[in-house]
């Protein structure tokens, strides 16, 4: 595959909104491409592809170095994404078309102190679209609006193998993929690196009191929705692997938990900081999440467990066909401690039952509910139905948008990250950022809210006048010393626009502190 097409593909994909399009694309890719550059492509696509990291600290001085600085910021500034900036304004064009898997060997080679000039020589050679492409993959951005899933999908389908076998083995795969093609072309099923299978977890549909009230509450059992991450633990013939639920193993980061795994089989559950009986915050385990090992002070001071929800193998059985019920019952029986335990199930009676236990949690890093019909199967991927997850209400507060920065990908021609605060005495502090939750006309209407009320520039950040007020939605709320407002917001978003109310009946940052979980 020559970088030429790989550009092409990329192209097509991220102007392809629907996703059977994206999918006969990708189908096509993998048929008329060659190896080791399709898998090389795969491989890109779902964010597996290691190179080394090429920075846009690096970008920004090699572009700096070809064309005037002010020049570049400004232009920078319209486009609003770094790779297709450099790739307009770089001022030698070539006709070269190396392969992909000629570059991506170029790229994970190259010495540290080499590279920059490597990149220069490269740029010099490529036209316009392949510079893009070039660009995005040493950085690791394609932002093509193809998710991981559906390349292994559309692998799936071209391969005529059904997706849960692709998935199973997926984790222990390595670019390019080599006996992945083979198994899709007649060979035979890759012998897997690991013994531990990972198998696909089962999702759940977000649902409201509402859409429950046409369902039979007899018919359905509920618990906790706890705010972790949820993970697979599988215990194989003496192996024993902690997967996420995309197949990421995440063993080295969890060893209390490892040793914890006294059993034989694949359990699906939740991961959380536990000390006894208290269950630790989100942004607690978020520090031991991403690493490769970690230390035993961290060990001591965030110990991890798992909260179990449901049980796919065990002891050699696969229970996945067997109904919900069934399977708890087998949980039901393990022999489990005070770091690895069952989430216990609500009772209630009705909806409205539910709602108010929903509404009073026991543990503040609860998030909602899970319900489960009783008779499902345990199926992988989101199916609509079985499963439900009834969330929370988000905590609401009103903001001022302070700064915005454009956007990547389909957003880099619009303001779209905007950071907004709230009162602290006089002042206004940043409180959080957001870069969603409104809808395509919103999106135009804060766009231009910020091209007109533009106060300072600092890059391709604008300060703007503190005028507009949004309402700010937020899962939870942390203590942090990194932020100067001493607050973290999860999972912020900006739920509308509120153009009915002054800057200065916004919220007080007193009004966030109240909300703050107690230290207790």
């Amino acid at each position: 595959m020559s970088l030429s097409a790989f550009a092409t593909l990329l192209e097509r994909l991220a102007f392809t909104p629907q996703r059977g399009r994206k999918e006969q694309l990708l189908i096509a890719a993998f048929a008329s491409q060659p190896d080791p550059d399709r898998g090389l492509m795969l491989a890109a696509l779902t964010g597996d592809l290691r190179l080394r990291q090429v920075t846009p600290g690096l970008l920004r001085g090699l572009a700096e170095t070809r064309v005037d600085a002010q020049l570049f910021a400004a232009s920078y500034d319209f486009v609003g994404d770094l790779a297709e900036t450099i790739a307009l304004i770089w001022p030698v064009s070539g006709s070269d078309s190396p392969s992909l898997s000629e570059v991506v060997a170029e790229l994970a080679e190259t010495p540290k102190t080499r590279l920059p000039g490597v990149i220069a020589a490269r740029l010099d050679g490529l036209g316009p679209s392949e510079r893009y492409a070039y660009l995005k993959l040493a950085t690791g951005a394609l932002r093509v609006g193809v998710s991981a899933r559906l390349a292994r999908s559309s692998f799936a389908a071209w391969a005529g193998l059904p997706l849960a076998e692709v998935e199973e083995i997926w984790h222990a795969l390595a670019p390019p993929y080599a006996e992945l093609f083979a198994w899709g072309t007649g060979g035979p099923r890759p012998e897997a690196a690991s013994r531990v299978p990972f198998r696909p977890v089962m999702l759940s549909t977000a649902t409201d009191l509402e859409a429950l009230s046409a369902l039979d509450p007899a018919d359905y059992a509920a618990e906790w929705k706890w705010d972790g991450i949820r993970v697979q633990a599988v215990s194989d013939g003496g192996l024993k692997r902690l997967y996420s639920r995309t197949g990421e193993d995440i063993s080295g980061a969890f060893p209390d938990v490892i040793a914890l795994m006294d059993f034989e089989g694949a359990l699906d559950g939740e991961l959380l900081v536990r000390r006894g009986a208290q269950i630790g915050s989100f942004a607690e385990l978020q520090q031991r999440l991403n690493r490769k090992t970690v230390s035993a002070a961290l060990l001591r001071s965030h110990p991890a467990g798992l909260r179990l929800y449901d049980a796919l193998i065990w002891q050699g059985r696969d229970l996945r066909a067997l109904s919900y019920d069934a399977r708890r019952a087998v949980l039901a029986e393990l022999p489990l401690g005070p770091q690895i335990d069952l989430s216990p199930q609500l009772p209630f009676a009705s909806w409205e039952d539910l709602a108010a236990l929903r509404a009073n949690p026991p543990e503040a890093v609860i998030e909602g509910v899970m319900i489960k019909r009783r008779d499902s199967a345990y199926l992988a991927g989101r199916v609509k139905g079985p499963w439900f997850k009834w969330k929370r209400d988000p905590f609401l507060i009103d903001a001022v948008l302070m700064y915005a920065q454009r956007g990547h990908g389909k957003r880099s021609g619009y303001y779209s990250d905007f950071t907004f605060g709230v009162w602290h005495g006089e002042d206004l502090v940043p409180v959080g950022k957001a870069y969603f939750g409104f809808t395509d006309a919103e999106l135009k209407e804060l766009d231009r809210f910020v091209r007109t009320h533009t106060i300072e520039r600092f890059g391709p950040m604008r300060s703007v006048a503190r005028s507009k007020v949004v309402e700010v939605a937020f899962e939870g709320l942390n203590r942090s010393s990194r932020h100067k407002s001493g607050v973290a917001m999860r999972f912020p978003r900006i739920n509308r626009i509120r153009d009915d109310k002054p800057a200065s009946e916004a919220d007080h940052l007193e009004t966030l502190q109240a909300m703050l979980p107690s230290d207790g």
